[in-house]
């Protein structure tokens, strides 16, 4: 299920998709919400739409004008011999579907700490 529509993503995209990304886009829109439905079938649908964008721009739209990879949080890049290291510190990498910390956080799935024993369950049932 897609949460946000082609147009959606082209609006917070400076570059125009051509027809065969706009195509692409459709199908990782797709994927996305698949994705986002792992982490939290319950939230906003607001928030999936953002979230499904976000997630497909990392995807198709990552460099711009720069070269730096969209998500990339440490970078360097060399003179004459050329030589370029990127780092994406956010769980994912270039052209992947991933869900970054803020999108996480945004469906209500970032930085839950708990456990969960099922010896707990047997202990309740003999109660």
């Amino acid at each position: 299920m897609s949460y946000a529509t082609v147009d959606q993503l082209q609006s917070g995209m400076l570059e125009t998709l051509t027809d065969d990304q706009r195509a692409v886009a459709e199908v990782l829109l797709e994927r996305a919400g698949r994705l986002i439905d792992t982490y939290n079938a319950n939230a906003d649908t607001d928030i999936k739409a953002d979230v499904s964008c976000n997630m497909v721009q990392r995807a198709i739209g990552s460099s711009g004008d720069y070269g730096v990879p969209m998500g990339a949080t440490q970078g360097a890049m060399s003179g004459l011999s050329y030589s370029q290291s990127w780092t994406i510190s956010s769980g994912g990498s270039v052209g992947e579907l991933y869900l970054s910390k803020t999108d996480k956080k945004a469906l209500g799935a970032g930085n839950a700490i708990g456990s969960y024993s099922p010896v707990m369950e047997l202990v309740r049932s003999e109660e």
